[in-house]
């Protein structure tokens, strides 16, 4: 059997927030606001992630909410209109293995050469202790080759609240597999990328980790998470070439690996809460994809199944 990292072992999965902004940046909500309007939201843990200002401290910590330190950063090419590279970094607590100093701002890189201009700051980012995801690559206007060789990524966005509420962008994955295809071990991100009030609280991820900086990281860089929108994801495995998912009540299944087309199982008279699929040899890896009733989607990291069977 191979069980995804997400639904294995003992403990509660935590509900976080990898990507939003506030005051600090260009966000509506002051960081207090921000923080305490997650906390009524239900989040275990949320990182302010402001433009090229790195933030390390909890201003509201008797809501409840555990701060990642982090930041955005970002590369534009020069060719006009909105197209550029942007990046989350996340990393441990101040003076616990973070090279990064509160209130530090890395300059906005011009893209010259692409994405070999931005490797250096990946590159800083990693030699500081954070981790990195990749950003909203339809709102960024970057197809896959413009950032698929970019080394030193955990992950990256496959849902951006505020680009698909305002733009219709970023909503279901996109490229996603491309990167898979490859042998890449990208994990699958949903963020709010909160600048409003309303873009808050609609897209996080689900971590099978303790309540702590250094634990959550670790379950992050794993791949011990799901990103949801709204359904729950309770089980994900593959057993005797089988592929298995338990979840809330929802409308469709889909489970996916990007060399083929797998059906799409919606639900009839009852929602569907189970599903299983015998899964074609060529199958490298398989994740899975639930819609419920209200549209809103959750995704799985996928199951590796060439070097793990």
């Amino acid at each position: 059997m191979l069980r995804q990292a997400a639904f294995t072992g003992e403990g509660k999965l935590l509900k976080g927030g990898l990507h939003c902004h506030t005051t600090r940046s260009d966000g509506k909500l002051s960081p207090e606001e921000t923080i305490r309007y997650h906390g009524q939201m239900g989040y275990d843990f949320l990182a302010l992630t402001d433009h090229r200002n790195y933030n390390f401290n909890n201003y509201a910590p008797e809501s409840g909410v555990l701060l990642i330190p982090g930041m955005e950063v970002d590369g534009s090419f020069q060719d006009g209109g909105i197209h550029c590279l942007h990046t989350v970094c996340i990393g441990p607590e101040q003076g616990k293995g973070n090279g990064f100093a509160q209130d530090e701002s890395p300059a906005s890189v011009r893209l010259t050469e692409g994405y070999k201009s931005f490797q250096p700051l990946i590159d800083e980012i990693r030699q500081k202790g954070n981790l990195a995801f990749y950003c909203h690559p339809e709102w960024s206007a970057t197809p896959t080759r413009e950032f698929e060789s970019i080394q030193g990524y955990f992950g990256m966005e496959i849902w951006n609240s505020g680009c698909a509420i305002e733009n219709g962008l970023d909503t279901n994955a996109a490229y996603w597999d491309e990167i898979l295809m490859q042998g890449k071990r990208w994990w699958g991100v949903a963020v709010d990328d909160g600048h409003a009030k309303e873009h808050h609280g609609k897209g996080y991820v689900m971590v099978k980790a303790e309540k702590n900086v250094p634990s959550i990281l670790s379950a992050l860089e794993s791949g011990a998470f799901y990103s949801s929108c709204g359904p729950e994801i309770y089980d994900f495995y593959v057993e005797d070439g089988v592929a298995h998912v338990r979840c809330s009540p929802v409308q469709e299944i889909a489970f996916r690996y990007g060399r083929w087309p797998c059906p799409r199982v919606v639900a009839e008279d009852q929602p569907l809460t189970h599903l299983e699929y015998k899964l074609p040899q060529p199958f490298d890896y398989v994740r899975v994809t639930l819609v419920d009733g209200q549209g809103r989607r959750a995704w799985s990291n996928p199951i590796f199944l060439k070097d793990e069977a």
